[in-house]
């Protein structure tokens, strides 16, 4: 029987629904400068000086900007203190700063150590203020349309509103944020224009106040008083606003201001009195008063339009759909004022050109700023990739009639706007700069080579992979006699575990890490190659940025001559620091051929360390392994509770609240094992081992059980019958820990929820 061949057609949806403008028409308006260009007054305050290379690169970099260079490149090594040198950058340029990196945990560290190097300013924290968010899709191939589901941390949301309150009220402000901040916001002009100024001894209607409140959405409770709220006794007005711990008090005699102040909003007590106010809308999406018929009668004019050309096209039925669709959100705008997904409408109610762009934080920076990228190399790439993706599921929603075209709109920046809003001064900083980076700069860099601490790169020997386990096992033997630990990296998850499975039954105590193990396991696991429960820690690419583990004075690279994203230069460098906070540092390379990549990284770690020894020979420096309490690992911070001032609600009492809980910061508790257990079985027909196996050829199963249930182990019996009452209690953990900003905490109360369900 002859095969029937299949015709592939063109899609018809191809046809591209909105051209994209260049980034100097997709402006979404004219902006003014909110702030006068003064200098801005920042007070650094630290126990300790400057050191190692860090007088030289704060030196060159000052100098840099002061002598008109745009983009500077700090190359920093690990531990070298990028930080420090960073806030003394700032300290020496004096304007506002925005300070972006690629994660929320990332934005949290640099928040904690900025807040503590600059008490008297303002430095704030504003990253996505969802802790749970799935947006909006359509997948053409199955018919399966996703609503949009999302929970907002109120926490967060108020540490937004007071930064963007803060850049258009003073000068030294210092904002850490993730990619956040290329997302939509409202305008900061009309944001700007609709702040309520009173000052004291002018004369002001109290109902036009009252009105003004209203209007950029404050809402009455003369019960009580909330975020965003105000209440009214007489003459009196209290107001909490949505960016503030602190309430605001207006006494008026008759039509004049008598009295502004600041109170405590739980004693009422005045903390401060004031000459004059000013209280930010909030939320930043706020409008200025137009009747809603205007943005209907815009909504109706593109809803003709776009099914005109549906109609034309022959698409009955999503031309049905977007009817039925915009009809009932332009009824329920007209009705109430709001609707689902009313951001997809964002360009129509500001009333901005068709393909421009939403405004965002960094419009409300102004014309005057400092811009610092931290890990350039993955931060600049990830901003790259946001509008791409928001793209591609907008583009299918307008073309299967689930949004008007309006919607592509409501998007974040592209690259090319990005690069568009670069201020005056521009620093990435990275121990692996990226080419984008070295090409802005011309290839110059500012390098941060000699650590404080003294200490040297690792030094790095290269090995025949022919006979590489037996070199392997010799080496971790003696480290570990040393008292010190490993990490050895692999290319795949497979020879990962089988990796482990080898050292282990050689007497090796050893696990494995990679993606497929929750994070909180993650951290079970670093924690414990720290206290030294294990000795050797198998993975693939989780063993680079950020790993501070002073104990490893060993990190070998298995085939180190396979050319590609895990073994190029820069991942080569990121893994080989592992090893650079030891005074024992070593990197082994196990590879039969030198590449392009292993021969540059090679060498860079060898001039670096020939600089190092060089400067410790000058300075009379005695290199010593960096000490880190192991407090500090085996607790999950609040990335906001060691701050010791009023910027965040220090008033939670958590499940543990007066019995081992200190300053918001709660002890990790080990995950228990369950009673059920697996005998071992013959090798060749052995069972997959879990990857928190222990090293004493222990097959047990672990099974993850909530805290409310340790102390004693479980049977299936029992655990049927508690497992309503935990499900309850582990859900309000889980929101409590989102609450103060514990993501590591909610997400493992998460999983356990999700586990027992």
């Amino acid at each position: 029987m002859a095969r029937a061949r299949k015709t592939i057609t063109p899609d018809p949806y191809a046809k591209p629904i909105a051209k994209p403008l260049p980034p100097e028409q997709s402006l979404p308006g004219h902006l003014k400068q909110f702030q006068e260009s003064t200098r801005a007054e920042f007070i650094l305050e630290s126990p300790y000086g400057a050191a190692g290379d860090q007088p030289k690169a704060i030196e060159e970099l000052t100098a840099g900007f002061k002598n008109g260079e745009q983009f500077q490149t700090l190359l920093g090594v690990t531990g070298s203190g990028k930080t420090f040198t960073m806030a003394n950058v700032i300290k020496n340029v004096g304007k506002p700063t925005l300070i972006l990196t690629h994660n929320k945990t990332l934005a949290a560290q640099l928040y904690q150590e900025f807040k503590a190097f600059f008490p008297h300013n303002a430095v704030e924290y504003f990253v996505s203020y969802y802790d749970y968010f799935q947006p909006e899709a359509y997948i053409p191939h199955t018919d399966t349309f996703i609503e949009k589901d999302a929970s907002i941390n109120d926490e967060i949301d108020k540490l937004r509103l007071r930064a963007t309150a803060n850049l258009l009220t003073r000068r030294d402000v210092i904002i850490v944020a993730s990619v956040s901040c290329i997302y939509g916001l409202g305008s900061p002009s009309e944001y700007f224009d609709l702040m309520v100024r009173i000052k004291k001894g002018d004369i002001y209607d109290r109902d036009k106040i009252l009105h003004d409140l209203v209007r950029i959405q404050y809402t009455r409770n003369d019960f009580s008083l909330e975020r965003g709220t105000f209440r009214v006794h007489g003459d009196v007005i209290e107001i909490q606003p949505s960016y503030d711990e602190e309430g605001l008090r207006i006494e008026l005699f008759g039509d004049e201001v008598d009295r502004l102040c600041r109170f405590n909003i739980v004693t009422g007590e005045v903390t401060q009195e004031l000459n004059e106010m000013t209280v930010a809308p909030a939320k930043h999406f706020v409008t200025k008063e137009e009747g809603r018929a205007g943005i209907l009668q815009r909504m109706q004019m593109e809803l003709t339009e776009r099914l005109a050309e549906l109609d034309k096209e022959g698409k009955v039925l999503e031309s049905a759909r977007l009817s039925s669709r915009t009809r009932y959100d332009m009824e329920m705008i007209r009705e109430t004022g709001q609707c689902s997904g009313i951001e997809n409408y964002s360009r129509i109610i500001e009333n901005r050109a068709p393909g421009t762009r939403p405004f965002t934080l960094i419009d409300y920076f102004g014309d005057d700023w400092l811009l610092m990228v931290d890990e350039s190399h993955v931060s600049i790439p990830q901003v790259g990739g946001m509008a791409e993706g928001d793209k591609s599921r907008k583009t299918t929603l307008v073309q299967y009639g689930f949004r008007l075209p309006c919607a592509l709109d409501n998007r974040p920046m592209n690259f090319a706007e990005f690069e568009y809003m670069y201020p005056k001064q521009v620093l990435f900083v990275s121990a692996t700069p990226g080419d984008y980076e070295l090409t802005k700069t011309g290839g110059v860099v500012t390098e941060q080579i000699n650590r404080p601490t003294g200490l040297l790169d690792p030094k790095i020997e290269m090995f025949p992979i022919k006979g590489q386990m037996d070199v392997l096992l010799y080496r971790i033997e003696e480290v570990v006699k040393n008292g010190d630990r490993v990490l050895v990296t692999t290319l795949t998850k497979k020879m990962a575990q089988d990796l482990t499975d080898f050292f282990v039954e050689a007497g090796i105590r050893a696990r494995y890490l990679h993606s497929d193990i929750k994070t909180l396991e993650r951290h079970e696991l670093i924690r414990g190659l720290r206290t030294g429960e294990f000795d050797v820690l198998v993975g693939i690419n989780l063993l680079r940025e950020g790993l501070d583990l002073p104990e490893v004075s060993m990190v070998a690279i298995l085939d180190a001559d396979k050319e590609g994203f895990l073994r190029n230069y820069r991942s080569l460098i990121q893994t080989m620091g592992r090893a650079s906070r030891n005074v024992n540092g070593t990197v082994l390379l196990f590879a039969d051929n030198m590449t392009d990549s292993l021969d540059k990284a090679i060498t860079e770690t060898a001039r670096r360390r020939a600089v190092q020894e060089e400067f410790n020979k000058e300075h009379g420096i005695t290199p010593k392994s960096v000490t880190r309490k192991l407090e500090d690992d085996l607790r999950i911070n609040d990335p906001l509770g060691d701050i010791g001032d009023d910027s965040v609600e220090d008033d939670w009492e958590g499940p543990s609240a007066g019995s081992g809980t200190l300053g918001g910061i709660r002890p990790m508790e080990p995950l228990q094992p369950s009673s059920k257990t697996k005998k071992k079985a013959s090798r060749g027909n052995s069972q997959k081992r879990h990857p928190g196996a222990q090293g004493d050829g222990s097959h047990e199963e672990q099974d993850w059980i909530p805290s409310p249930l340790r102390g004693s182990r479980m049977t299936e019996g029992d655990r049927g019958s508690k497992t309503t009452g935990s499900l309850e209690d582990l859900e309000r953990q889980m929101k409590e820990a989102a609450a103060r900003l514990d993501f590591e905490e909610a997400a493992r109360l998460r999983d356990i929820i999700r586990g027992m369900k």
